[in-house]
């Protein structure tokens, strides 16, 4: 089968005295039938390319799975005189939510019926759910579409009937009065998906008559709305890349007027929590790490504001948890988390000691103030998921719930994890993150490696666990994260030189990953695979345009790749919240600094990697046309005879397809495209 060819149709644009043509840009009408017709017949090319390996695809996908737990259940928490959790009856692709009221023993109560909700959906996700006050009424946020655009309904659990009240247009982010009468949530813009306004609803009134609470203008400004964890103030946050700001009212006056906790300022983020008579923030003021204060409830000017956590240049200061007794943070130091516990009374501080190289813990479903119980949720590259309950008094742990790995095959000891580091071009030292069989050699440069990267956004993609890729490492796969500037790995600085005009050294860092990853003989060239999703595509697509030669496959999941048109175009989602990101192509400098390596400005005839590129045509995040016109100018410029695949979900959006199960079908269409180029597919 012959690969697909993309109509060109000029479109050209005129920026800054320059003149960009676009042969593609017609892809970008989702009802366009010639458009449809196109990912129809690139989603035809990549199966029928692939089609010799399709019975160990699906092989693959049941060996995925075969290692879940078909009956899988969450950990319950306790929240008043309630126990909640998740868990799966069995095979199931949705998740029931319940309940037991004041004891474990009780009787089971299903609260939402996630099974029952999606029935007659291609696509179905709860965006977000609230409890009201008297546990009576819970919220929730249903997306069918895979936009992110959701519909919020109400359920009364006494009565086990949804009220006749569904509210448009939302987000999955809401709060509760505290007499369950009225519930704020937040709209989102029908075009660009920002969030911008703050409504109130009455229950039993028409939505109709809701009442606009606040409306965010700056539209480089998202919103969310939600309430504090003493339940006593509604907080809406206006959200920036580099600012935020804050508004409160008490949850038992939700007719009040909202009041601003501190007004924006650029470059001061903060965020909010209350106990007792205090706001504590977490704040960046004079603290590129963030430091920790709290101020009276009577007034919350900063002049009133008392330093608990001083900033420190080699700690980020991450996120905090408050107690009656004691407070916990969660502080990121040499590239690891680490939870400090200090109680309040004494000054006494400890940590919670972890011992592995490389992994991930966080604060975990902490919902009352009166304990002495911190809840922590831990993973590495070879330990699966974990839930402990730690006692901060005695420091003795609990291990509540360990991920099982079903299959009999999975031994920790039979794995082996690491932490590299590789110097950069300027001299810095990048960490890296690796797993792998210990049957498989690493010194003679013959194992296939995958090398993990994203590095946007300040997101660190820490070393965890994922029961899905022992199908890579147990075919002799390496697995390495590279943990490049662009994320907040080794501090907030780490962020700032990977970010708008020094954005270039997210690519380079990773580029230098992978050649130290060669150097030490742990793969080679013809062995060494990169793979990265959403920004992380974007960093799969500069890197091939920088390195073509580098890596011997690509996997690049939902990627940003048209740069310079998106953040030019004001009417997509996201493009006017991404300026302090990115940069804003308006300006001439930036506009030139993007454009040196956006990846679809900068495709040229290079004998690229062999490419596997996915997408969702419903994407609210990176728009489906990005992938689609990036393929297609590839297929048109590229040279040699490597393999260009585009895999577009018909039915999804940003995060792939929905179900417990269905969603490791794309997983299982990566591993297999990898495997069959580093000749490990199981034979027939």
């Amino acid at each position: 089968m012959k690969a697909p060819v993309a109509a060109k149709k000029r479109t050209q644009f005129d920026e800054h005295g320059q003149t960009r043509v676009d042969d593609y840009y017609w892809l970008k009408d989702r009802e366009d039938p010639e458009v449809i017709a196109y990912l129809n017949a690139e989603n035809d090319y990549t199966e029928t390319t692939l089609s010799h390996i399709a019975g160990f695809r699906e092989d693959l996908y049941q060996e995925i799975v075969s290692r879940l737990d078909p009956t899988d259940e969450s950990v319950p928490y306790r929240q008043d005189d309630y126990f909640y959790y998740n868990r799966y009856e069995d095979g199931a692709e949705y998740a029931l939510f319940c309940r037991k009221h004041k004891s474990l023993e009780a009787e089971e109560e299903i609260v939402l019926n996630e099974p029952e909700l999606a029935k007659g959906h291609s696509f179905f996700a709860v965006g977000g759910a609230a409890m009201s006050t008297s546990h009576r009424m819970i919220a929730y946020a249903v997306d069918t579409v895979g936009r992110r655009i959701c519909n919020i309904r109400i359920r009364d659990l006494e009565s086990k009937t949804e009220l006749d009240e569904t509210l448009p247009s939302a987000s999955g982010s809401m709060a509760w009065s505290k007499d369950d009468r009225y519930l704020f949530y937040t709209r989102q813009h029908e075009e660009t998906l920002r969030s911008h306004q703050i409504w109130r609803h009455e229950l039993g009134t028409d939505p109709s008559q809701d009442v606009l609470i606040y409306e965010e203008e700056d539209t480089t400004f998202a919103i969310g709305v939600w309430r504090s964890k003493s339940k006593e103030f509604i907080f809406i946050e206006s959200a920036h890349k580099v600012q935020s700001e804050f508004r409160f009212v008490r949850s038992d006056d939700p007719l009040g007027e909202f009041q601003v906790f501190l007004p924006r300022r650029k470059g001061h983020e903060y965020t909010v929590e209350h106990h007792r008579d205090f706001f504590y923030i977490h704040s960046n003021d004079a603290a590129q790490n963030f430091r920790m204060f709290r101020c009276p409830v009577s007034d919350t000017s900063r002049s009133t504001w008392e330093e608990i956590v001083p900033h420190r240049e080699d700690v980020l200061l991450e996120d905090m948890e408050i107690f009656n007794d004691f407070l916990v943070l969660g502080e990121r130091k040499g590239g690891l988390i680490r939870l400090r516990v200090r109680e309040w009374e004494s000054g006494d501080e400890h940590y919670v000691a972890f011992d592995e190289p490389a992994y991930t813990a966080h604060l975990y479903a902490n919902r009352s103030f009166d304990t002495k119980i911190l809840r922590f949720y831990y993973t590495s590259l070879t330990t699966p998921g974990s839930v402990y309950d730690y006692d901060m008094k005695t420091r003795e742990r609990e291990l509540l719930k360990r991920d099982r790995v079903l299959g009999g095959e999975f031994k920790v000891e039979n794995y082996v994890t690491e932490r590299l580091h590789a110097k950069a071009g300027d001299g810095v030292h990048v960490p890296i993150s690796l797993v792998y069989h210990k049957d498989t050699r690493v010194d003679d440069g013959s194992a296939p490696l995958l090398l993990y990267g994203y590095g946007s956004y300040g997101s660190t993609m820490d070393a965890s666990f994922s029961s899905a890729r022992l199908s890579l490492i147990d075919r002799g796969f390496v697995f390495a994260i590279a943990h490049i500037r662009g994320s907040e790995a080794l501090g907030r600085a780490w962020y700032e030189n990977g970010k708008m005009m020094k954005k270039k050294n997210t690519f380079t860092d990773f580029i230098d990953c992978g050649e130290h990853l060669i150097a030490k003989k742990m793969t080679s060239r013809d062995r060494i695979f990169a793979y990265g999703g959403s920004a992380g595509g974007l960093l799969m697509g500069a890197v091939m345009n920088m390195r073509p030669d580098l890596f011997h496959g690509v996997v690049a999941a939902v990627p940003f790749v048209d740069v310079v048109t998106t953040m030019l175009d004001e009417s997509i989602p996201l493009t006017t919240m991404e300026y302090d990101e990115w940069g804003n192509p308006n300006e001439p400098e930036a506009y030139a600094y993007i454009r040196s390596y956006s990846p679809y400005d900068n495709v040229r005839e290079l004998n690229y990697p062999h490419l596997l590129v996915t997408t969702g045509l419903h994407d609210s995040q990176v728009q489906y046309w990005e992938p689609a016109k990036w393929v297609a100018k590839l297929r048109d410029l590229k040279v040699g005879h490597n393999r260009l695949l585009l895999h577009t979900n018909m039915d999804a959006g940003h995060g792939g397809a929905s179900g417990r199960f269905e969603q490791f079908k794309e997983v299982a269409l990566r591993f297999a495209f990898l495997l069959d180029l580093a000749g490990k597919v199981d034979p027939a």
